[in-house]
């Protein structure tokens, strides 16, 4: 199978199914694997690409077809925005990117709509870049150029003026950096990065994690230097930040209350024993083996939890807990851009409704003097520091107590860490510290 025909069958896919397109692409990528490691690079950007630029490719894909895009057969679609996103946003030649693309579509035994696509691709070939809406109609302009939805563009608007909202949109659409954080109980960051620039690879220390290392483009992550050694575990910088700020006692038992996937109780486990408890029971192996490859199992146990319920007496007692919130994830979008086209402004509220649940049930199981972070993955106020502002309003046993860290400057508003799409290079993500006074 060529590297445009399964392109077009990841996105199918994930279309159809509604599945994470990381998963799909994972798991396809490895039941058809490609000779060519190029092709497999070819194969991300492809349906990277034409998902973050969704709705720009549709729209410009909409003036030339003649039937309604929602009507169209899953590969039919998915090959249209293949080929679209090649012809505006690749270096590909318009002749071969048209010609390969329907070729791809043969060869998935769709011959069918060949022409169709055909047609509609050269049409598009022939414009000089991606059409676009007027200017007038700002959150309409911005919602197709960068292809988010328009009620989240005014948001953005709203709560962070254009100009930033604007960056946000831009740093949605690159493709993020891969981030690991240094295993410290097995090397210190120093160490591990003149190991690795001695096996060859081009790497750097992120600027505000002092635990955190940049490398550069690769192929399977598993094949780098250090993976099985557990010296490092892939993590994004400012979900790092999100432990350093805990920056919980070194004798304190912490609970990670929604601990899936697992990367900041395997950060605490390093320094703590930490209970990581999850309502998916099917998602603790996973975070179990990523503790063992790190040679960690010793301090950390996994459990099958839900948070919105009483934690039970047999976990015995925490000195900390970490909420780590169900929430939109609007803070993630660059990493899974299937996303923004998912969620609705209502989901929103809905959330923050869970997560005061969450937040209520787990204050109850900290003793007085203890400690309780919040945080979340989003970049909405109103399921980050308004959620945490009604908190403490109705809980005067509680205050914020932001960390005091030696030699690192955290990105925060307030008492709170704060951290936004952007030129920054960060997810989105906010985070609350609260010790309970009695």
């Amino acid at each position: 199978m060529s590297a445009r025909a399964l392109a077009i069958q990841v996105l199918a896919r994930v279309r159809a199914t509604d599945a994470y397109l990381n998963v799909v692409l994972d798991t396809m990528l490895s039941e058809s694997p490609l000779k060519d490691p190029r092709d497999a690079a070819l194969v991300t950007e492809l349906a990277y690409g034409a998902t973050r630029r969704q709705l720009a490719l549709d729209y410009a894909i909409a003036r030339f077809a003649d039937r309604k895009l929602d009507s169209m057969e899953d590969r039919v679609l998915a090959a249209l925005r293949v080929g679209a996103y090649q012809l505006f946003h690749t270096r590909v030649p318009a002749r071969a990117a048209v010609a390969e693309t329907v070729q791809a579509l043969k060869d998935l035994g769709i011959a069918r709509a060949a022409g169709f696509v055909n047609a509609i691709l050269r049409k598009l070939a022939e414009l000089p870049g991606p059409p676009l809406p007027q200017e007038g109609d700002v959150a309409e302009y911005l919602s197709i150029r960068e292809s988010h939805p328009r009620w989240l563009v005014e948001r953005w608007i709203r709560h962070f003026g254009r100009e930033r909202a604007e960056a946000m949109l831009v740093a949605d659409n690159q493709t993020p950096p891969i981030v690991v954080r240094v295993n410290t109980t097995k090397v210190t960051r120093d160490s591990l990065l003149a190991q690795l620039r001695e096996v060859g690879l081009e790497v750097q220390p992120t600027t505000v994690s002092p635990v955190g290392i940049i490398l550069p483009s690769l192929g399977r992550l598993e094949d780098v230097y250090g993976y099985s050694e557990g010296l490092w575990q892939v993590q994004d910088e400012a979900a790092q930040l999100v432990g350093v700020y805990a920056a919980f006692p070194e004798t304190a038992r912490v609970l990670d209350a929604c601990a899936a996937p697992g990367g900041k109780a395997c950060h605490l486990a390093e320094a703590h024993e930490v209970v990581a408890a999850d309502l998916h029971a099917n998602k603790l192996p996973k975070i179990e083996s990523e503790a063992k490859r790190l040679g960690l199992q010793g301090r950390l146990h996994a459990v099958a939890h839900d948070a919105t319920q009483p934690l039970p007496a047999e976990l015995g007692e925490f000195h900390a807990v970490l909420v780590d919130a169900p929430c939109s994830g609007l803070g993630t979008l660059r990493r899974h851009p299937e996303l923004r086209y998912r969620r609705k402004e209502e989901d929103i509220g809905r959330l923050a409704s869970l997560q005061r649940r969450v937040l209520e049930n787990c204050q109850e199981g900290v003793p007085p003097g203890g400690l309780l972070v919040y945080a979340v993955c989003t970049t909405e106020p109103q399921e980050g520091q308004d959620q945490v502002d009604m908190f403490l309003r109705s809980h005067p046993e509680w205050t914020a107590e932001p960390p005091v860290l030696q030699g690192v400057k955290l990105p925060q508003s307030q008492a709170w860490l704060r951290t936004l799409p952007g030129p920054e290079g960060w997810d989105g993500f906010f985070a609350a510290r609260l010790r309970k006074l009695y």
